[in-house]
């Protein structure tokens, strides 16, 4: 167990130093076998059960992510660090569990995470993101002024748990600005970092020629070939020991995909590749967790987004419910794992039930009921100029359409929109189907146009990309003027909020909001499904809990114990396009068709 640090005294040398390609902790030999783990996509309530089932699989270490825009939505407001956000309790769990933590702080995290981990206030600037560009350095460099502290105070040269420090994340396969991971690097180590400093990229030298730095030690990122990436680094670095920093033994989903799994023969293969010869590794994911409310991330391809699931389940050895799986045990074979595993396979579970799901309000009553600021202009405004992160923008106005039947066109929304005239929906629009048929009487219409974000890029040159109607709405060729853009904040929402929505009133059978009742003797975990429904986002006791999409491949939601009280609990759904009768909680997940990833393992 790892003692409460004293920052007061710093030794001149970090706990993990190498020597002839050999990694040492405190001069003795030793390897990092680590699993990422992330806190902000764990329930804080669970978080110790979850660092002792990666103690029992084997590992000596954690690692997680620090996402920027968890803790700082707004660059009005200081950064939280409590509750959820409260990485330091985190990183001291993990080390009075026995475990030492290597910190990926960024500021880029990719993860599948919105925007891969900036805050959506600094990419609406005219900024060059993850470069020298000093609008981007300044607001990296206040940020921090607040973060880094914090993990320098817990380093294990000073009594606590950290180890290691990510410069970066995969820069390699994003930009070539040497400058700016220098610059990363020195702040860093500014701000006290003293322990192990490292780079992680692909292993291709295009990525590993922009992604790494002298005297900073090189690791890669991978998903099988081992031994071509043990072969490439001791070409280029034949000093530094043979790190792993990402091992990808599952992979995430995107809605309207399968379930990306992973054989367990497959993975253990090229886990044992990379432990082999004193190999160092992390499993990327250990335990994925659960991207709650809206911080999924997307990914853009070929012109389309591809936005990524309300599950990380990531198909990793400890599921996202904490269930220990066959790859787990696999796994914790060929890690050489010796002692008993303390945590028991499954937690416990509600029975199967279903019940009532009863439409309260409409689904434009409901979104106005909640107090938001209203901004008039010629267009629309953006999710960026109105400072919304994520959620939703209705946007309203009144085009005269002439009489006979025309076209509304949407020539950039980004990225779905449910359009109404005069209350009435007439379909939704996307950048694949940008229009809709309108009939006109020449009369003046109100127009309602509700905009979605369905997830901020989080890899790639797409990172930073604003949302919302970011071109002119046309009636055929003629531009409409004249909109009032309100943003619906629901990651935002307090229950005060969503009970103002709920209590609207004006209930539709096909869209708004609706509720079910659970009862519950008590607390545990459930898998919520919502059958005959088909797109939009659910409540558990005011807490959002995700995104839900009849394309799947989920299916169920993920609802843990501590989520839940004993007594009456109360589901609330916005329902976009056509709400069922009915939510049933499942006794098992059920994420989709399986289908093997073998794309980045071959």
């Amino acid at each position: 167990m790892h003692e409460l640090p004293d920052p007061g005294i710093v030794p001149a040398t970090s706990t993990l130093t190498w020597q002839n390609r050999r990694l040492h902790r405190n001069g003795v030999p030793h390897r990092i076998l680590s699993g990422a783990l992330h806190y902000f996509r764990v329930h804080p309530g669970l978080w110790r059960d979850r660092i002792r089932r990666l103690a029992d699989l084997g590992l000596n270490t954690v690692d997680t992510y620090v996402p920027w825009n968890f803790h700082q939505p707004r660059e009005s407001e200081a950064p939280r660090f409590d509750g959820w956000h409260d990485v330091e309790r985190f990183i001291r769990l993990v080390g009075e569990e026995g475990l030492d933590v290597v910190v990926r702080p960024g500021p880029y995290i990719c993860a599948e995470w919105s925007n891969g981990g900036l805050p959506s206030w600094l990419t609406a600037r005219n900024v060059a993101v993850r470069s020298s560009d000093p609008v981007f350095t300044d607001a990296v460099a206040r940020w921090f002024d607040q973060l880094v502290p914090r993990i320098a105070a817990l380093q294990s040269v000073v009594g606590g748990p950290v180890v290691a420090v990510q410069v970066e994340n995969e820069f390699g396969s994003f930009g070539d600005d040497r400058e700016y991971l220098r610059w990363l690097r020195d702040t860093l180590t500014a701000r006290g970092v003293h322990e192990l400093l490292f780079t992680a990229d692909g292993p291709t030298d295009l990525m590993l020629d922009a992604g790494t730095l002298p005297d900073t030690l090189t690791a890669v990122t991978l998903g099988s070939k081992p031994d071509a990436a043990r072969r490439l680094l001791a070409e280029r670095r034949p000093d530094e020991p043979f790190v792993v920093a990402e091992f990808w033994n599952g992979w995430f989903d995107h809605w309207g995909e399968h379930h990306h799994v992973r054989g367990v023969e497959s993975a253990v293969r090229t886990l044992r590749g990379i432990v082999a010869d004193g190999g160092s590794v992390s499993i990327y994911m250990a335990h994925g967790g659960t991207n709650f409310g809206l911080w999924a991330g997307a990914n853009e391809q070929d012109g389309r987004l591809h936005p990524t699931v309300t599950s990380y389940d990531s198909d990793a050895p400890v599921a996202e419910d904490g269930s220990l799986t066959d790859k787990f045990f696999a796994m914790r074979e060929a890690l050489g794992a010796r002692g008993p595993v303390r945590s028991p396979t499954r937690l416990p579970v509600l029975p199967p039930a279903r019940v009532p799901l009863v439409p309260r309000a409409g689904l434009i009553p409901g979104l106005r009921a909640v107090p938001a600021p209203t901004s008039r202009a010629p267009r629309p405004a953006t999710f960026e100029q109105l400072g919304l992160d994520a959620g939703m923008v209705l946007h309203t106005a009144h085009p005269r359409v002439p009489a006979g039947e025309h076209r509304l066109v949407f020539t950039d929304v980004r990225d779905q929109a449910v359009v109404l005239v005069d209350g009435a929906v007439i379909g939704t629009v996307t950048p694949q189907a940008p229009s809709l048929p309108v009939s006109g009487t020449g009369e003046v219409v109100r127009l309602d146009v509700l905009v979605e974000n369905l997830g901020r890029v989080n890899y790639g040159p797409g990172l930073g990309g604003h949302k919302g109607l970011l071109g002119p709405v046309l009636v055929d060729r003629r531009i409409v003027h004249g909109w009032d853009s309100v943003p619906i904040a629901v990651q935002e929402w307090t229950s005060t909020d969503l009970a103002e929505a709920v209590a609207a009133g004006d209930p539709t059978v096909q869209t708004g909001f609706a509720e079910a009742t659970v009862s519950v003797e008590q607390p545990a975990d459930t898998f919520l499904a919502l059958p005959g429904s088909g797109r939009g986002l659910l409540w558990v006791n005011g807490f959002l809990l995700g995104r839900y999409w009849e394309i799947g491949p989920q299916v169920t939601l993920y609802c843990p114990a501590p989520l839940l009280r004993a007594g009456t609990n109360t589901v609330t759904v916005l329902e976009l396009d056509h709400l069922g009768d009915a939510l049933e909680l499942r006794d098992r997940p059920e994420l989709g068709p399986p289908e093997e990833y073998v794309e980045e393992f071959t």
